[in-house]
């Protein structure tokens, strides 16, 4: 009886300690997370190889909104360099919301707006994994998409 007992106690502290953890970042996690996606802007922008590097896993994938794949780091700098390239204007980037899936993985969606030159705007969403590797954010995939035209 004893140690049904305890296995039904056993049991209860378990189940009740494997809930979902809490999944909303503290202030340290947010403004580390929107520091990583304004870095990821800049870069875009200025066109900075060095800073793409440091804030990209070495297995990062993207897909783009034209539906193309872009995997592991050099593909994925080669493609989002080309994109600036070929999709001149102004990028814009708007955090919408940050969840974790755990102390050191989360999801980020964001606003993804670009103005090219004659000030036409192409307003997208970009979903970001980020990862925490040694104390740092990293982009571990970025995923582009078109938002489905309303009628």
């Amino acid at each position: 009886m004893k140690n049904i007992l305890f296995l039904l106690l056993m049991s209860n502290f378990i189940i009740t300690n494997l809930s979902a953890q809490e999944n909303i970042p503290n202030k340290k996690q947010k403004r580390d997370i929107h520091s990583l996606i304004e870095k990821y802007s800049m870069a875009r922008a200025n066109k900075d190889t060095l800073l793409l590097k440091r804030i990209l896993t070495t297995d990062i994938d993207q897909l783009v909104s034209s539906g193309t794949w872009r995997k592991g780091k050099e593909e994925s700098m080669k493609g989002m360099l080309r994109s600036s390239e070929n999709n001149p204007g102004t990028r814009t980037l708007k955090i919408e919301n940050i969840r974790l899936l755990n102390p050191l993985s989360g999801v980020v969606d964001a606003r993804y707006e670009i103005k090219n030159p004659e000030g036409v705007s192409r307003k997208m969403w970009s979903t970001f994994i980020v990862v925490a590797i040694e104390g740092e954010w990293k982009i571990s995939a970025i995923r582009n998409m078109l938002p489905a035209r309303q009628q």
